[in-house]
C-alpha cells in the first residue's frame, strides 16, 4: 500500500485494472485500517476518475453475492452524502412505485453521513433484512417490493464499514452503491449530488447498454426535491426541468428535513404514507415516483405516471406495501 499511496500523493490516478485490484485487496483485509483510511482520504481531496470508478465497481460486482429476482424491476437510489438531511425520499418513492403495480428491488444501507438511510428507516419500522433468494422472491411477489440490505450482499465491504461510520463523510463508497445492485435491475433511477458525478455515471451506464435515469437537483440534492430545477439524464437524452414543468409548485428546502434522529425520520416516513404529510413532502415523493414509472416505459407519459403515483399514495396501496413487508 505504501507504493500505491506514494503514487497517488504525486497526483497520479489509477487505471480501471489497478482500481479493481486494490479494492479487491482492501475487501479481503490485506491492508490495515490506517492504510485504508489514507487511501480513502485521497478521494476526499480530489475527484474520482471514470477509470477508477469503473474499476472499483467491477471489484464490488465480482465480490458480491448475485441474486436473481426476475426482469423489469426498478430501483430508486441516491449516492447520499449531499449533506441536506432530507427524509427518505427514494424509499418512499419506491413504495409508491410498488403500490402502482411496478416491481421494485431496492438496494440500501445504513446512513454513513445521514441521520437515516434506507436500512435505518425500514429497520426502525420493523422490517427484517433477508439474504435468501426464495424469501425475497416471495416478498416481491406478495407486495411488489423487496429490499436488499447491501452488507448482506456485499460482505467484502465489512472491512470498511467501521471506517465509513467513523469518518461520517461522503467517500467514494457512496458512489459505488447505486451501481452494484445485486439484482441487476433493468430500470435504475439514481440520484446524484453533483453534475460531475452525473457525468461519470452517464459514461459508465452508457457502456453497460441498459436503460437508466439519473436525477440531480441543481441546488445540490441527490434526488428531485422541487427545491430548484432538476437535471435528468437518460440513455439518449437529457433535460433540465423546473418544478412547474413537473406539475408542482416549488418546495422550500426546510420542508424536507428528516428530523434529528432515526425515530424522527421513521415518523415522517409513516405520516407521508398515511396521507398525513405536508403538501411539500407528498409532492416530492410523487414527482420521484412518477419519474421512476416513466423510466420503465410501461405507464405512459409523465402526466399519466404522476396519476398512477398519486393513486398509489392516496388510495393507501403504498402504505399497504409497507405493512406487507413489515408484518
Amino acid at each position: 500500500m505504501k507504493e500505491i499511496l506514494q503514487y497517488l500523493f504525486e497526483h497520479q490516478t489509477l487505471s480501471a485494472v489497478q482500481a479493481k485490484s486494490i479494492l479487491s485487496e482492501i475487501a479481503t483485509g490485506k491492508f490495515n485500517e490506517y492504510e485504508v483510511t489514507s487511501f480513502v482520504t485521497v478521494f476526499l481531496m480530489r475527484s474520482i476518475t471514470l477509470e477508477e470508478l469503473e474499476g472499483f465497481t467491477q471489484a464490488l460486482l465480482q465480490l458480491s453475492t448475485p441474486i436473481h429476482l426476475g426482469e423489469n424491476l426498478v430501483d430508486i437510489v441516491g449516492t447520499g452524502g449531499d449533506g441536506k438531511n432530507t427524509f427518505n425520499i427514494s424509499t418512499l418513492s419506491s413504495l409508491i412505485v410498488a403500490g402502482a403495480g411496478q416491481g421494485v428491488a431496492k438496494q440500501g444501507n445504513y446512513g454513513a453521513s445521514a441521520i437515516s438511510g434506507a436500512s435505518n428507516v425500514l429497520q426502525q419500522l420493523g422490517y427484517k433484512f433477508k439474504d435468501s433468494q426464495d424469501q425475497l422472491q416471495r416478498e416481491l411477489e406478495r407486495s411488489g417490493f423487496c429490499f436488499l440490505h447491501a452488507p448482506l450482499f456485499h460482505k467484502s465491504l465489512a472491512a470498511v464499514a467501521p471506517l465509513r461510520r467513523s469518518l461520517g463523510l461522503r467517500t467514494f463508497f457512496n458512489l459505488l452503491g447505486p451501481l452494484v445492485n445485486p439484482a441487476s435491475v433493468d430500470f435504475p433511477m439514481i440520484g446524484v449530488a453533483t453534475q460531475e458525478i452525473m457525468r461519470l455515471y452517464t459514461y459508465l451506464l452508457q457502456k453497460r447498454g441498459s436503460e437508466f435515469l439519473l436525477v440531480h437537483s441543481l441546488d445540490g440534492h441527490d434526488e428531485v426535491t422541487l427545491t430548484s430545477e432538476s437535471k435528468l439524464v437518460r440513455r439518449e437524452s437529457e433535460a433540465i426541468l423546473s418544478p412547474k414543468q413537473l406539475l408542482f409548485a416549488p418546495v422550500p428546502a426546510h420542508a424536507l428535513t428528516a428530523g434529528k434522529s432515526p425515530q424522527d425520520a421513521a415518523k415522517v416516513f409513516v405520516s407521508i404514507l398515511q396521507g398525513e404529510g405536508s403538501e411539500a413532502q407528498k409532492n416530492v415523493v410523487l414527482a420521484n415516483a412518477a419519474l421512476a414509472l416513466e423510466n420503465t416505459g410501461k405507464f405512459g407519459n409523465y402526466e399519466s405516471c404522476l396519476s398512477h403515483a398519486r393513486e398509489s399514495l392516496e388510495s393507501g396501496r403504498a402504505y399497504n406495501v409497507l405493512k406487507s413487508i413489515t408484518a
